[in-house]
């Protein structure tokens, strides 16, 4: 389906391809022989999405842009079924694997690789040909790479990234407090202006269609006229008029 958002509609290369049950929505262009296939979302909640030439988005994947950080995607890149990429960018010929999720603000270099189940976090920079291994998770600028085992080394790189404030604009909580209030008061504004979500035609430079000459027997029926007696004869051409001399 390809629905426009906020007065903005999808802009689709005619020589891409959205399956039928795939979602485009909002702010997004799509280069030519790029792939969106079945199930996959591919939606822009105030910032826009470019996806490049020939990429391949495959079913169940979801790309996502918000309002406070756009998405851009390569050309050449695939992003493999039931992956999540929000609000982060990622250079030419990259590799996103079964489930692996890319976080806000992250920038993943050329020829760079995120294996099955790995997490590449927020405000993370991958160098060009970088590769996360099965579940792994990269965090911090350079990225440090860590087994998911490894949470406390984890987190004292990602808490000084500030999750609540650079994804949602809001303070971390204090301990035994909880933020989830603000959070989803203000998710909640934001996914409700879905509501004026409007089903739009695909904004793609339309194919022409080439015009067949008429045939020959299109050729004699549209020259065949009725006389006064009901019966068809040839109708007169040009060729066919008598030629005369002009009176002197």
């Amino acid at each position: 389906m390809i629905l426009s958002h906020e007065g903005k509609a999808p802009q689709i290369d005619r020589r891409a391809y959205v399956a039928p049950n795939a979602t485009v929505c909002g702010d997004v262009k799509i280069g030519p022989g790029s792939r969106i296939m079945f199930g996959a979302s591919v939606i822009a909640e105030g910032r826009d999405i470019t996806i490049g030439r020939d990429c391949i988005v495959m079913e169940g994947a979801v790309i996502r842009s918000t309002d406070r950080h756009r998405t851009q995607i390569g050309s050449h890149s695939l992003i493999g079924p039931n992956a999540h990429v929000v609000g982060c960018t990622l250079d030419s010929c990259v590799f996103i694997a079964t489930g692996a999720a890319v976080f806000h603000g992250a920038r993943l270099g050329y020829g760079s690789e995120v294996r099955i189940g790995g997490v590449v976090h927020l405000r993370t920079v991958l160098p060009k040909g970088c590769v996360i291994p099965i579940g792994w998770v990269a965090v911090g600028n350079p990225a440090r790479l860590f087994p998911p085992e490894q949470h406390e080394q984890i987190w004292a790189i990602q808490r000084r990234l500030d999750f609540p404030r650079f994804v949602y604009g809001v303070k971390r909580a204090v301990k035994g407090r909880s933020n989830m209030s603000e959070i989803t008061r203000r998710r909640s504004i934001v996914l409700g202006r879905h509501k004026r979500d409007r089903v739009a035609a695909e904004r793609s430079s339309p194919r022409r269609r080439r015009k067949r000459p008429p045939s020959s027997s299109q050729r004699s029926r549209e020259n065949v006229v009725t006389d006064a007696s009901g019966r068809g004869r040839r109708a007169m051409s040009a060729r066919d008029e008598p030629r005369t001399r002009p009176r002197v």
